[in-house]
């Protein structure tokens, strides 16, 4: 396996474990994942900026955030039950190797979305192009996945459904501390996933 497709079987078994974390049937409720990709895309949109009568700029960092929520959703499409996830990580790989890149990131998205609408599917392809478009990297994308979902698996375990999680430790949100762990480790250690986990435990108020 490419180092690629390796990191892609990471990020597809933590997607299933995060989401059986939430509920242990998920694979049998029909969770509407492909809406949750349409409605994420227009609120990148909104970041990135369209609006023709008043300035904007993109906010690269907020839209980056959102390909990576969006790739959670994606992933959680594409977990069949049948596929094997190295399977799975393969086609990912070759599709997200295909770029579909329409005139600008705003037309690119909105092909993402109108697969996601339409078909009801994850167009990786479209995903590869607004990746492309926005110049990141899939390492980008695993350090942004595998961060996000160590968070959201934290903030399961400190009481997040029951109210009780704490969200700003010592004047910072916990996104903001995610991102000062995830800066100052190493994304090609095994144990990437658990060392952010450690960072976080570290940091928060006990």
């Amino acid at each position: 396996m490419s180092a690629n497709t390796t990191k892609l079987v990471v990020m597809l078994e933590m997607q299933n474990a995060m989401n059986t974390k939430v509920h242990e049937q998920w694979f049998n409720q029909g969770f509407e994942w492909y809406r949750a990709i349409w409605v994420e895309c227009a609120e990148m949109l909104d970041h990135y900026g369209w609006k023709w009568w008043k300035k904007q700029t993109p906010d690269t960092e907020q839209v980056i955030l959102e390909l990576v929520d969006i790739f959670h959703f994606g992933l959680s499409l594409r977990i069949d039950g049948v596929k094997s996830y190295e399977q799975l990580a393969t086609e990912l790989e070759k599709e997200l190797s295909e770029p579909q890149l329409a005139e600008d990131f705003k037309q690119t998205l909105e092909q993402l979305a109108a697969s996601a609408v339409a078909d009801k599917s994850f167009n990786a392809q479209a995903f590869a192009g607004c990746m492309q478009q926005i110049g990141m990297s899939i390492d980008d994308l695993y350090r942004g996945y595998v961060g996000k979902n160590t968070l959201n698996f934290f903030r399961q375990d400190h009481g997040y459904k029951d109210g009780s999680y704490i969200k700003v430790w010592n004047g910072q949100e916990d996104n903001e501390h995610l991102v000062e762990v995830v800066k100052s480790l190493d994304t090609e250690h095994a144990d990437f996933a658990k060392q952010v986990y450690a960072g976080l435990q570290a940091r928060y108020p006990a």
